[in-house]
């Protein structure tokens, strides 16, 4: 299903902090927003899972405007990882990833074999089997921040949106994040602050400045030393990954003026 920002503006305590963003992320694709604190990236992510409602324009999944249709048919389509973690008292890994298939219930009690299934695949997809019978308050952030991608992979949603995926996750988890994303059939949504995550992972990168957008395209076309000065202030080198041949960026941090010239 293809998700498309249509001019959609957001406005908060009546200062706009999303302009007209125009944005279109073709089924299957993974979309990225980049861009410095503050830039509205993920303002415009909660306007898309109904958080935060437009003060102008659309959002359009599959040509229907997502605002305008009931809110469990929303959530049939539409999944949310955020940065604002719910409280989730005690409940276990497996009853939080068993949350993801509310949306597609009409009644309570346990679930069916098929829904049971799709929460365990969910689970081993993301690496937290182990944990299903952990509570969560048990967990790790990195740990709870996986079963919370699980969760949302059991909802089976044809749009899935992730902000800043890879906070608290080690290396490995980070990777194999990133790997599932890519290989993933829906449509994908991201906010990265990591600038080389976002490039080995998405298939267009747009860069927000000021709630505006700055930049659109792919990796390559995004991802330069102009975009790295005018945008983000900092001075950095782009170079082609040895393998992948997607944009890798290396900074050389300057040293401190207060040791500048010290000998060591």
């Amino acid at each position: 299903m293809d998700l498309r920002l249509d001019r959609l503006s957001v406005a908060l305590g009546g200062t706009a902090v999303v302009r007209e963003l125009t944005l279109t992320a073709p089924a299957g694709s993974v979309l990225g927003l980049v861009g410095p604190n503050g830039s509205g990236k993920t303002t415009a992510l909660r306007s898309v899972y109904r958080a935060l409602a437009p003060s102008g324009g659309v959002v359009w999944a599959g040509g229907r405007d997502l605002w305008r249709q009931p809110r469990r048919e929303t959530a049939r389509t539409v999944a949310a990882v955020t940065q604002q973690h719910q409280n989730h008292l005690d409940f276990t890994v497996t009853e939080i990833v068993a949350m993801g298939r509310h949306p597609h219930r009409g009644h309570g009690g346990p679930l069916d074999a098929d829904e049971e299934r799709l929460c365990l695949e969910a689970m081993a997809r993301v690496d937290v089997a182990h944990l299903a019978d952990r509570g969560a308050l048990t967990l790790s952030g990195g740990e709870l921040q996986r079963v919370l991608v699980a969760r949302a992979l059991a909802q089976r949603p044809r749009i899935l949106v992730l902000d800043e995926p890879t906070n608290h996750l080690d290396l490995r988890h980070q990777i194999g994040l990133l790997s599932l994303i890519a290989a993933s059939e829906v449509t994908v949504l991201v906010v990265l602050h990591d600038l080389n995550l976002a490039a080995a992972v998405c298939d267009r990168i747009a860069v927000l400045a000021e709630g505006a957008l700055v930049a659109l395209g792919g990796p390559e076309e995004v991802i330069t030393t102009a975009t790295l000065k005018t945008v983000f202030g900092v001075d950095g080198e782009v170079v082609a990954h040895p393998r992948t041949g997607r944009p890798q960026v290396l900074f050389a941090v300057p040293p401190s003026p207060d040791t500048e010239g010290t000998p060591p």
